[in-house]
């Protein structure tokens, strides 16, 4: 059925799994938890469970910046902080 409605509607690469890699990949773009997707896409391995994510270039890039800003603030604030700071960032 799939496979007559989705050319026919425009959409080339749909199938019934389309319905299952879309919610996964929105989930990892709003930063959850590989397991707790795992768990909610009712798989017990996230191995099998990243076979239904795609991320883009652009959702990892961003990733890596905001990674990149905390450990920036963090170092920062080691280094401008009292001296107590520094253990209180390693925490």
């Amino acid at each position: 059925m799939f496979r007559k409605l989705a050319p026919a509607s425009g959409v080339e690469r749909f199938s019934t799994h389309t319905t299952q890699h879309l919610p996964l990949t929105h989930l990892a773009r709003m930063r959850w938890e590989l397991h707790a997707i795992a768990s909610f896409a009712g798989r017990r391995h996230t191995d099998s469970t990243l076979q239904y994510i795609h991320l883009s270039d652009r959702d990892l890039a961003e990733q890596l910046a905001r990674g990149m800003d905390h450990i920036h603030a963090c170092r920062i604030k080691m280094l401008t902080g009292p001296a107590g700071a520094a253990a209180e960032v390693s925490r």
